[in-house]
């Protein structure tokens, strides 16, 4: 009983915060930099050399929306373009000296406006709120902090867990049924009888497994990536970057060619990710087996020759 309150009691502060911070944000930024405008240029300023998809995924854009901001701020000198070294067909953004101009003007409007918000507030009762932001700060990045991630091949009595964990997430987001974990499980099992030209990646986090990949052996020159799976808790750390990039290298250290994978169209966290690696979409068909409703599955496919 005590939980349901405190949730409710959660609610209602966001419900009131969320209003309260839509005024803050009306009177401190106006046209012509708008406020998520304004929240671009200051992560460029922060991430100094960062890539506009990087910025995308931190503050939730959507691409399209994000590429016309980029291209508007290039157009009014805001910002600049530099190739990056590691992939040449990225871009790394940085502000101009009148970009630096704009963001400073940002931050003494922004400060100007926010001082005289709480200008009315006894210092007393200004210290009060922001402890009390530095507390929320503070509790809910301690889920996060201290965290010992790391990324090893598979070892006896992880690929029961791999399949657990496939089967627990698949269930609870996405309603899959009993065959999808058997399905899994089959293809798993056959990938230890024979594990000739590929592997298993675990990743743990302070020493529990959250999630996998592999890399199976298809052909000669052809590799499939299959069980990339993530415990949603622990989305948005990286960790799915470890284990992609994990798999990417070794495909390359075996002279594999080409890379392809299987997977469902609803699953648009993986599939962000399959696209940031260049991969590509090359075919789909229905499948009305794990689920009530017809899903469609999705064949991805990367070519390990050209310069990704």
């Amino acid at each position: 009983m005590e939980s349901i309150q405190n949730i409710e009691n959660i609610r209602k502060f966001n419900r009131y915060y969320a209003n309260f911070l839509g005024k803050i944000d009306q009177e401190i930024y106006n046209r012509p930099i708008p406020l998520t405008e304004a929240r671009v240029i200051t992560e460029i300023n922060l991430r100094n050399g960062c890539t506009a998809t990087e910025i995308r995924e931190h503050l939730g854009i959507d691409r399209g929306y994000m590429s016309r901001i980029v291209q508007r701020f290039e157009d009014d000198k805001i910002i600049y373009k530099k190739n990056s070294l590691v992939d040449k067909r990225q871009y790394l953004l940085y502000l101009t000296d009148y970009g630096k101009e704009v963001f400073n003007g940002l931050v003494e409007n922004a400060n100007r406006e926010v001082g005289n918000m709480i200008q009315s507030i006894s210092k007393i009762d200004q210290s009060k709120i922001v402890k009390a932001m530095e507390t929320i700060e503070s509790i809910f990045s301690q889920q996060h902090k201290n965290l010992e991630v790391s990324i090893r091949s598979f070892k006896p009595g992880d690929i029961g867990l791999v399949a657990h964990l496939h089967g627990k997430l698949y269930d609870k987001t996405y309603n899959f049924g009993p065959l999808f974990e058997y399905y899994v499980m089959k293809g798993l099992t056959e990938f230890m009888v024979n594990t000739e030209g590929g592997d298993l990646w675990v990743a743990l986090v302070n020493g529990e497994i959250v999630g996998s990949i592999a890399i199976t052996h298809s052909s000669d020159s052809v590799a499939q990536l299959r069980w990339f799976v993530l415990d949603e808790h622990y989305q948005g750390l990286g960790i799915g970057k470890q284990l992609m990039e994990t798999a990417l290298d070794f495909c390359k250290q075996q002279n594999y060619q080409h890379i392809f994978l299987w997977t469902v169209s609803i699953l648009n966290t993986a599939r962000y990710l399959y696209q940031k690696y260049n991969f590509t979409l090359t075919e789909e068909k229905p499948n009305e087996e794990w689920t009530e409703s017809q899903l469609m599955e999705q064949r991805w496919d990367l070519d390990l020759t050209t310069d990704n």
